[in-house]
C-alpha cells in the first residue's frame, strides 16, 4: 500500500464513532477532520467551475478544489462538467456559434448539442457560464463568468494558498478519457504537463480523479510515487460499468468493483475510492453508523472520499429530508454528513463547502 500525504486525506477519525448526529459535540480536532473537497466549487452557490465559484469555496473553508476537465480544439484544458455545454454557457444564445451545433456518440450514448473540443479557447473564452440547476439554485449569476483552464485554476490556489497560509488541494477530473483519446486529444500527459508547469502543483496534494480504469493505470506507470500525487477511482451506480472496459467487451460493474475482490484489484493502481453516497449503505451498531464498503475499502488499503453531499433536499436521502424537494435543508445535510463521517469516511465532495465545514466543526444547526 501506497502511504498517502497526511495532509491530503485525514484518517484518524476513521472507523471510530463520533457523537449522536443530532448533538453538536465537540469540534472535531484539525488533524482529525476529513478533508472537504469542493465539489466544482461552491457549485450549490455560484455558476459550478468557474473561478468565482472556486474562491468562494476556498472562502468557506473547502481543503480542496475539483476541476473537471475537457479539452478545446487546440488542446487546453479547461474546466467542465462535460463537454457538451449547452446547459452550462451561452452558447445557444450565440448565433456565430449556431453552426457548430451537432450530435455526436460520447461514451457509447448519442449527444447533441455544442462541444468543447469543437471550439478553440479563444472562442471559448468569449461565453459565459450559466447555473446548470436553474430550477434548483440561483441564476443571478448567469453571464457574469468566463470558461476557467486548468492554467488559471492552479494559479488561483496558488494565489489562495499563499495569502492563507494553508495548503490548498487540487483534485481534477479527467473526463470521458476514451472518448478524448479516439479523436486525438487525450488528456493524461497534458494533465501532467501542466501540474509540472507550475511549482505550486509540483509540490500541493493533488489527486487526480476518473470514472474509467484505463486512464487511472496509465497514469500509475507515469507518475510511479510521485510523493504529492494519488490516484481515486470514481464508482458509478451498481449496474454501470466503466465505459473503457465497456468499450473493451469487458464485462466488470461497478457493482462488482465495490466488493472486496474488486476493492483489492483497485487498490493495485489507485489509492482512494469514491463511490455515490447511496453505495455506502449506512447501518446503526450500539456504536453508532457502519458501512460495510468503508471496512471493506479501509480493509484493502483505499480510503474512502463519497460524492456528493448537497444541501437541498431534491439530493437528501429520505430520513434527512425536510420539507419540499427544492428548498435548502442544512440541517438535514449536516445531519447527513455527520453520520457518514461516523462510519469512517476519509473525506467527501460537498457542493457548498461552507455546510460541510459546519459539519466538521460540529456547529449547532
Amino acid at each position: 500500500m501506497r502511504t498517502l500525504l497526511p495532509m491530503l486525506l485525514l484518517v484518524a477519525c476513521a472507523g471510530q464513532p463520533g457523537p449522536p448526529p443530532d448533538a453538536p459535540g465537540p469540534a472535531m480536532p484539525p488533524d482529525a477532520r476529513p478533508m472537504i473537497i469542493a465539489h466544482r466549487g461552491a457549485s450549490a452557490l455560484l455558476p459550478e467551475h468557474t473561478l468565482a465559484a472556486y474562491r468562494k469555496a476556498i472562502e468557506d473553508g473547502a481543503d480542496a478544489i475539483e476541476p473537471d476537465l475537457v479539452s478545446t480544439r487546440d488542446g487546453v484544458l479547461v474546466s467542465r462538467h462535460e463537454n457538451e455545454i449547452g446547459g452550462t454557457t451561452d452558447v445557444a444564445d450565440r448565433p456565430e456559434f449556431a453552426d457548430r451545433r451537432t450530435r455526436k456518440r460520447v461514451d457509447g450514448e448519442r449527444v447533441e448539442g455544442w462541444f468543447t473540443e469543437d471550439f478553440t479557447l479563444a472562442e471559448l473564452k468569449t461565453l459565459r457560464a450559466r447555473e446548470r440547476l436553474p430550477e434548483l439554485r440561483s441564476t443571478a449569476h448567469d453571464g457574469r463568468f468566463e470558461i476557467a483552464t486548468l492554467d488559471e485554476i492552479i494559479a488561483l490556489a496558488a494565489e489562495e494558498s499563499n495569502a492563507r497560509g494553508r495548503e490548498l488541494a487540487l483534485v481534477p477530473e479527467i473526463k470521458h478519457p476514451t472518448y478524448f483519446a479516439s479523436i486525438g486529444l487525450a488528456m493524461e500527459d497534458r494533465l501532467l504537463a501542466t501540474l509540472a508547469a507550475h511549482p505550486y502543483t509540483r509540490r500541493a496534494p493533488v489527486l487526480i480523479q476518473s470514472f474509467e480504469t484505463g486512464s487511472l493505470r496509465e497514469l500509475r506507470g507515469k507518475i510511479g510515487d510521485a510523493p504529492n500525487i494519488r490516484l481515486l477511482q470514481l464508482l458509478e451506480r451498481p449496474s454501470r460499468q466503466p465505459y473503457d472496459l465497456a468499450a473493451s467487451g469487458h464485462g466488470t460493474t461497478y457493482g462488482e468493483m465495490q466488493q472486496p475482490q474488486g476493492l483489492r484489484t483497485i487498490a493495485a493502481y489507485a489509492d482512494i475510492v469514491s463511490p455515490p453516497i447511496a453505495s455506502l449503505r449506512l447501518y446503526r451498531t450500539g456504536n453508532g453508523h457502519r458501512s460495510a464498503l468503508v471496512d471493506d475499502a479501509h480493509a484493502v488499503g483505499l480510503q474512502v472520499v463519497p460524492w456528493t453531499f448537497r444541501p437541498e433536499n431534491t439530493f437528501l436521502q429520505g430520513r434527512y429530508r425536510g420539507g419540499s424537494r427544492s428548498v435548502r435543508n442544512e440541517a438535514g445535510s449536516i445531519r447527513q454528513i455527520r453520520d457518514h463521517v461516523e462510519a469512517g469516511i476519509d473525506g467527501l465532495f460537498a457542493d457548498d463547502p461552507a455546510v460541510a465545514r459546519r459539519a466538521l466543526d460540529r456547529d449547532p444547526y
